[in-house]
């Protein structure tokens, strides 16, 4: 199962579009399991990531976790601003799926 984790300060914000996103991996009858955690527990879940997307709140973190990922070969990315203001599920998930992929 592909496993998919939003990051931002807390946890929290993310948490709404995470379920958006659920919402449209069941309508494409898709088995994917999507959490979001806040950035401070990035280290304990990398490990576990098919990838990681980092809400705009974090972006200045982008670098850093970047190079932690990328050292057991995953990657990182910033949501689009757009996108994740306006809560847009479906293409925060293309957008992941076509990291994973």
């Amino acid at each position: 199962m592909q496993k998919i984790f939003l990051c931002c300060a807390a946890g929290m914000s993310t948490s709404m579009l995470v379920q958006r996103m659920k919402t449209e991996a069941n309508k494409r009858q898709l088995t994917i399991d999507i959490e979001a955690v806040p950035v401070a527990d990035f280290e304990k879940i990398i490990s576990l990531a098919d990838i990681v997307l980092l809400g705009p709140q974090v972006k200045y973190e982008h670098a850093r976790l970047s190079d932690i990922a990328a050292a057991q070969g995953k990657q990182v990315e910033v949501i689009n601003m757009m996108d994740y203001g306006t809560l847009r599920g479906d293409k925060v998930l293309d957008r992941a799926l076509s990291l994973i992929s």
